[in-house]
């Protein structure tokens, strides 16, 4: 690409995204969750929908054009969780194994999750696991529900990148395609996390430099 844009809050975004694509331009949101900027690639086709903060939680959801929070076949979310880095008993492997375990109790008989890398994104521990349901209670059991969940525990607060999908159901485990997932989470990198500078406002040269 040309160039790079970002954009730094639900309602720009869904206004600008599709406009500075078509002029050559990739996009990216910068976003203050708490006490530091997280910066996330925004792949094509996706639109914010929900983005929420109450207390502790913050929470965005991008859906795919002409799809909602409600009925949707692609989901990607970022959350965020306040001063969780704070607390020693808490991994980013321990974090995302709990996100997996609130799948497995949602399809235990459909249920199939694999680790996918554990390391440093942004210089901050972190652990990107896949979770599946093969048969999704949110829609009756008319879809399966898989995800790639990427847990980073920031300086702190702990954050994490999610991108799900629906497809067709089944009734015992799906095999996690590890390729699949990993072009997945490739193209929401590189994935940044930065300070917050005391009187900079978006888009804040110091973490987009």
């Amino acid at each position: 690409m040309a160039a790079c844009a970002s954009f730094t809050h639900a309602a720009d975004a869904v206004k600008r995204v599709d406009q500075y694509r078509q002029l050559g331009y990739s996009v990216k949101s910068i976003t203050p969750i708490f006490s530091q900027l997280l910066v996330l690639p925004y792949p094509a086709g996706f639109k914010i929908a929900f983005e929420n903060t109450q207390g502790p939680r913050y929470i965005r959801e991008a859906v795919l054009d002409k799809e909602n929070v409600d009925e949707w076949s692609q989901m990607i979310t970022l959350t965020g969780m306040k001063d969780l880095a704070l607390k020693p008993e808490v991994t980013p492997k321990s974090f995302a194994e709990n996100m997996a375990a609130g799948f497995q109790r949602a399809c235990p008989a459909s249920f199939s999750a694999q680790g996918i890398a554990a390391g440093k994104l942004s210089g901050y521990d972190s652990f990107v696991m896949v979770a599946s349901c093969g048969t999704s209670p949110t829609t009756g059991g008319k879809t399966s529900e898989a995800a790639i969940i990427a847990v980073i525990k920031g300086q702190s607060d702990y954050y994490t990148i999610q991108w799900a999908e629906r497809a067709a159901p089944s009734a015992t485990p799906i095999a996690v395609d590890v390729n699949k997932w990993t072009e997945k989470f490739r193209q929401l990198n590189p994935i940044k996390l930065c300070p917050i500078v005391a009187g900079e406002a978006a888009p804040y040269p110091s973490c987009v430099n």
